[in-house]
């Protein structure tokens, strides 16, 4: 079983996509219109050149109070709100500004309705005026979503051109869920071609780019989400995760991201070219955030929704109180190495400096030996491919499009075009189960509570190069919770030179590794790691992160 088969069939048509064109013009133009005059950055704080961190640059065109509010967690924002201290109005025009100048620092953004997210603000205010309560747990939280969620009323393209003028007549359930807990919508942001990148390349609006080194990609497919999230323009963010889709942006970002159990958020109402839901490796939704306690409240909103009750596929299991574990309580494994890339001097230095806080503050800390990672990331590209890529294949050659490297690359995996017999499918299914048995009893038997990785093999990488997702997709196949956190360490190339005498194993490796190849052009991208935990256990994971986040951190 191999990690890639080549493509050799295109659904490219240049005639076709032709017609096309115009329709991408009109959402572009529309996008543009967006950016209110009011929140337009000076020229002189737009840089002319890629290559430098832009997350300094809100401070220098948002006043004191807005810099303030934007700066607070969505956990400090509710309570104020609700006890009357800051309105809706006041906490929406500060973010409003805050993810427009985001936006035209990084094109994070798909769409942006800033007048209507204000009347929402508007609307919520008088409400707490009348009754003196709040609508819910968000009410007047600014919240950012991915593009593909269905909205009702505007278009929902999931990153296909031939999309690019379809206007969706509901809502996602999630989207309707976080609405109800008194969320602010105002933006919709950056995603790939396909969803299946982990960068953000499409022939729609194009790149976003990394705040922390615009010379760098954001990740994907949460792409304008990881951006978003590092330019604090949202209290967080809704993004999507079906190999690494939350996680890869957060950690190349520098955010917080959860990547929950299968089937706790509704995936109903969720746009892809997909006919049905893909069961082999299922498509998770969880939040982009700024801390744990974010996340937390996040998972409580929209599960205390009781999704169970709109959405059959959901499992009715509610969003548990936990409390943060003792440190001294916890063992901890960390993975150097998943045997099929190592990773990168950076990723390195962040592993071994947080194997060293975490002893030092009483952790038992072991080392993560890695099971049959080749095996199972073969058995995902599989089953993402299963029907031959079909419904993408056909999706993108509606309109011609042109395919990006990565949309070739993301066909390629697994099985690729050839697809799979039932039978077939059936034994990739077997495998999945049985290393989900497997780790589970690893974890069991070592006594490990939580598994800590890097969430790729180096920092945030060149746009579109990234092949390798076994530090991520891994996950989604055994299904098992994950966290990604901020170290608070950043590439650093007086520290994190090149590994130049690294013979490598494998093609892909030595690809993959490659790409690291001069630390001045990763400058200041963030070092993050991912915690994993127990399948359905993310409450405890989502505490124990704060803990370890916190010690790692300090």
């Amino acid at each position: 079983m191999s990690l890639f088969s080549p493509l050799t069939k295109s659904s490219e048509n240049p005639v076709l996509f032709a017609k096309y064109k115009p329709k991408v013009q009109a959402y572009r133009d529309a996008l543009a219109a967006g950016i209110l005059d009011e929140y337009k950055l000076p020229d002189e704080l737009i840089p002319k050149k890629d290559g430098v961190d832009v997350t300094v640059i809100p401070k220098k065109f948002l006043s004191e109070s807005e810099f303030a509010i934007t700066e607070s967690s969505g956990t400090d924002l509710v309570k104020k709100i609700s006890k009357g201290e800051l309105t809706a109005v006041e906490v929406f025009k500060a973010f409003a500004k805050r993810a427009t100048a985001a936006h035209q620092l990084t094109n994070c953004a798909m769409q942006l309705f800033v007048d209507e997210g204000l009347q929402r603000a508007k609307e919520l205010d008088e409400y707490f005026q009348k009754t003196g309560k709040t609508v819910g747990p968000l009410h007047g939280l600014p919240v950012s979503l991915k593009e593909h969620y269905d909205y009702k009323g505007k278009v929902t393209h999931a990153g296909y051109a031939v999309w690019v003028d379809r206007v969706t007549d509901d809502w996602a359930l999630t989207v309707k869920l976080l609405s109800e807990a008194g969320a602010v919508f105002y933006i919709r942001t950056n995603e790939p071609q396909s969803l299946m990148h982990l960068c953000s390349n499409n022939n729609i609006v194009g790149l976003a780019k990394n705040p922390n080194n615009t010379s760098l990609t954001t990740g994907g497919s949460s792409s304008g989400e990881g951006a978003m999230a590092a330019m604090k323009g949202s209290v967080f963010g809704l993004g999507s995760d079906i190999g690494g889709s939350i996680r890869c942006p957060a950690g190349f970002c520098g955010a917080w991201g959860l990547r929950p159990t299968q089937k706790r958020v509704s995936m109903r109402g969720v746009a892809s070219a997909c006919t049905g839901v893909q069961e082999g490796v299922c498509c998770v939704l969880g939040p982009l955030a700024h801390s744990a306690d974010d996340i937390n409240l996040f998972m409580s909103a929209v599960i205390g929704g009781k999704p169970w009750e709109r959405d059959a596929t959901v499992i009715p299991l509610p969003w548990r109180k936990v409390s943060e574990p003792n440190i001294k309580n916890l063992t901890v494994a960390i993975c150097y190495d998943d045997g099929v890339v190592k990773p990168t001097p950076p990723i390195i230095r962040g592993l071994k400096l947080a194997a060293s806080k975490l002893k030092a503050a009483g952790a038992t800390v072991v080392e993560w030996e890695p099971i049959e990672v080749e095996k199972l990331i073969a058995t995902c590209g599989s089953m993402y491919n299963s029907d031959s890529a079909s419904d993408q294949l056909t999706a993108l050659g509606a309109s011609g499009e042109p395919l990006a490297e990565l949309t070739k690359v993301a066909l390629s995996f697994g099985c690729g075009e050839k697809g799979t017999t039932t039978q077939e499918y059936q034994r990739l299914a077997f495998t999945r189960d049985t290393y989900r048995d497997k780790y589970q009893d690893t974890m069991s038997e070592k006594g490990i509570d939580f598994i800590l990785t890097p969430v790729y093999v180096s920092v945030a990488a060149k746009p579109e190069t990234v092949h390798y997702w076994g530090y991520t997709n891994l996950w989604n196949l055994l299904d098992l919770p994950n966290v990604v956190f901020p170290t608070g360490l950043k590439c650093d190339p007086a520290l994190d030179a090149p590994d130049k005498t690294y013979k490598a194993r494998s093609d892909v490796e030595n690809y993959e590794y490659a790409l690291y190849d001069d630390a001045d052009e990763f400058k200041g991208a963030p070092i993050n790691l991912q915690l994993t935990g127990r399948r359905w256990f993310d409450e405890e994971l989502v505490k124990a992160s704060k803990v370890v986040q916190a010690v790692i951190s300090s």
